[in-house]
């Protein structure tokens, strides 16, 4: 099968691989019609994620059709269209238990943080994933859910991810009526997470960014405010100035581990790789937000340790919530939005790239070429 092949930073390429086979009565092999490149896929592309391999197929955004079933599988059959959360999850365990399928002890059981996630390094479990013809998937019975009838594929590829990723972060921000809140990144993420805002009530929405065309797409998408950062002297103090000095009632971190804006934490984050990740814009976050406030962080920083304010968080009395979106639970509620006309994914999608341009569509989407907001890889079989 043709499967994108990661061969080292900034270098990938497709190649034909071996096409996956039933390990487990409890896997299903899906045939791929959709995948996405999302931002943390670029914190691999760039050598930003331990233990990211060589040879290694990436992609945790994708749906497809189900053409095998291992012997357990009693949910699925067949012939199935299914939405694939990122999650790779057991549902059984102390934490699927609890709704908390990004954390799945199972999936990923070696490690004490994050559950599976589909092509995303070893430090999540080693699985390859959907930029790819065809894809493995493990606990078939748990996180694949039948795409309704009627529902363009285009909106059921971002409700892998993009979708309940930004209307997570919204979630745990906490919102209340008539809040403030502001965004660091206008990524697919940031621009949900705006568009998701609302919907929790808030009463002003700002988005920060330094990219003029993600900002003027997250103005018309959100109704909301967009500002550049670097046409400011400091995004803190902007955000202090256009809240009375209070700070914002909630902020969140849609930006993660390769955050521009800061000469050291570039330098350490980035460039040495001495933290995991640059931390800057959880630094403006924590330091934006106002006493008693609320962070929400849903950028990815790799493991284990970053620069970050903790002290400013103690004598704020800051509330942080920070995790990888729980799919499985949110889909429900996210699929009836969009039947519903309330939330446009599809909307997000700028370019959509034979899975054979792999190479071009992360190098465009790297480099932030030609508008684009989101790629989606169409394989043959699907065009």
């Amino acid at each position: 099968m043709l499967a994108m092949n990661y061969r080292g930073p900034q270098r990938v390429r497709i190649d034909e691989k071996p096409e996956p086979k039933i390990l487990h009565p409890q896997d299903a092999i899906v045939r791929v019609t959709r995948s996405c490149i999302c931002g943390s896929d670029l914190h691999l592309y760039n050598g930003n994620v331990p233990d990211t391999r060589v040879g290694m197929t990436f992609g945790h955004e994708f749906i497809g059709e189900v053409i095998e079933i291992g012997s357990e599988i009693q949910k699925l059959k067949v012939g199935d269209m299914v939405i694939v959360p990122f999650n790779i999850a057991c549902g059984k365990c102390h934490f699927c238990k609890q709704g908390l399928f990004g954390n799945c002890h199972e999936s990923n059981s070696q490690a004490t943080a994050v559950g599976g996630i589909f092509g995303y390094s070893h430090t999540a479990g080693g699985y390859d994933g959907g930029q790819a013809e065809y894809v493995r998937v493990p606990y078939a019975d748990v996180g694949p859910t039948v795409i309704p009838p009627g529902m363009d594929p285009d909106d059921a590829v971002l409700l892998t991810d993009v979708v309940p990723t930004g209307y997570q972060a919204a979630e745990m921000g906490g919102i209340q009526k008539g809040d403030t809140v502001v965004i660091f990144g206008a990524g697919p993420i940031g621009i949900m997470a705006a568009r998701c805002s609302w919907l929790f009530g808030a009463g002003r929405v700002i988005v920060i960014d330094k990219v003029e065309y993600r900002l003027e797409f997250v103005r018309n998408y959100a109704s909301c405010e967009a500002y550049n950062y670097e046409e400011m002297d400091d995004p803190v103090v902007f955000v202090k100035k256009t809240t009375d000095w209070m700070g914002a009632d909630v902020v969140i971190d849609a930006v993660g581990a390769e955050a521009t804006g800061n000469v050291m934490q570039t330098i350490t984050g980035r460039k040495l790789l001495l933290q995991a990740g640059s931390a800057t814009a959880a630094h403006w976050a924590v330091n934006s937000v106002k006493k008693g406030g609320i962070v929400s962080i849903v950028g990815i920083y790799g493991p284990t340790d970053n620069l970050f304010p903790l002290g400013n968080v103690v004598n704020k009395g800051l509330t942080i919530r920070a995790n990888q979106a729980s799919v499985k639970r949110l889909l429900p509620r996210l699929i009836d939005h969009v039947q519903n006309g309330i939330l446009n994914p599809k909307a997000l999608i700028t370019h959509r790239v034979p899975l054979e341009d792999v190479a071009d569509a992360y190098h465009i989407f790297s480099e932030k070429l030609d508008n684009c907001i989101k790629p989606v890889l169409i394989p043959p079989s699907a065009r």
